[in-house]
């Protein structure tokens, strides 16, 4: 081994990975992440109502979305698209406005199954294991609104 390899260890961020059987097409799916009115039928967990989408979906376009709290605090996301495949893949950067500096990276994959779509979220990159909670709670119910919106 390496020395350099001992005292220089390959640095991992925290991450997670969701995935999800949504009764719709990839098209469909694909849609809901691309149109502003579609994403904000949809997105943000629970208690969380999404204001604005402002999505310019093709490489090198940026997106803003805003969130507002049951309890009255706003959240606001941005990023840019980094890769986008019709139908079948979103790559984006993803940082809050509140702390620009922390910027992750979110994939989201679908793959047809039959006459449903398998959908692969990795959002990686993220600042520490408060960050993985936050978002876990944030995806999870965002997905759980996914699903509904095409049950």
């Amino acid at each position: 081994m390496d020395a350099r390899a001992k005292t220089n260890p390959i640095k991992t961020t925290p991450s997670l990975t969701m995935k999800r059987r949504l009764n719709a097409s990839p098209a469909e799916v694909y849609r809901a992440w691309t149109d502003p009115k579609l994403l904000t039928r949809w997105f943000g967990p629970e208690n969380v109502e999404t204001l604005e989408a402002e999505l310019d979906v093709r490489v090198g376009g940026v997106y803003r979305i805003v969130m507002l709290e049951n309890t009255g605090e706003r959240h606001q996301v941005s990023g840019a698209y980094h890769e986008v495949v019709e139908n079948e893949r979103l790559v984006f950067s993803w940082s809050w406005v509140t702390t620009p500096e922390r910027v992750s990276r979110v994939t989201v994959t679908l793959k047809p199954d039959g006459a449903i779509t398998i959908l692969t979220l990795l959002h990686e990159q993220l600042f520490d294991e408060q960050a993985v909670k936050g978002h876990t709670h944030g995806w999870t119910g965002s997905m759980a609104k996914l699903e509904a919106l095409f049950a």
